[in-house]
């Protein structure tokens, strides 16, 4: 695959998540928006290392890294999520009015 085509898909994601964060009302689907996101900004940042690097693996070690900071990002996420409506009771943005208790 050639830079601009991995480049292309990078964006295409990024802008996938921002619509999807932005334009949806439950917590899980905001916080897969968030991860496409973050999945097409690591994909951008592994292309560009590459093309940098000369074909070094270091890239791809830095996308390793990154992919698990997410995973340990959105466990934490899921996990005040579920708190939320655990105490709460709200799935959605709008039932949540205000996060003091």
């Amino acid at each position: 695959m050639t830079v601009e085509t991995l480049l292309l898909v990078a964006a295409a994601l990024f802008g996938i998540g921002v619509y999807g964060a932005l334009s949806q009302q439950s917590f899980v689907m905001i916080m897969m928006g968030l991860e496409l996101m973050l999945s097409g900004a690591i994909l951008a940042t592994g292309t560009l290392w590459a093309m940098a690097a000369g074909g070094t693996p270091k890239g791809q070690l830095l996308a390793i890294v990154l992919v698990t900071v997410m995973a340990v990002e959105m466990a934490i996420g899921f996990a005040l999520v579920v708190n939320v409506y655990r105490i709460r009771k709200a799935d959605i943005t709008e039932k949540l009015k205000t996060l003091r208790g």
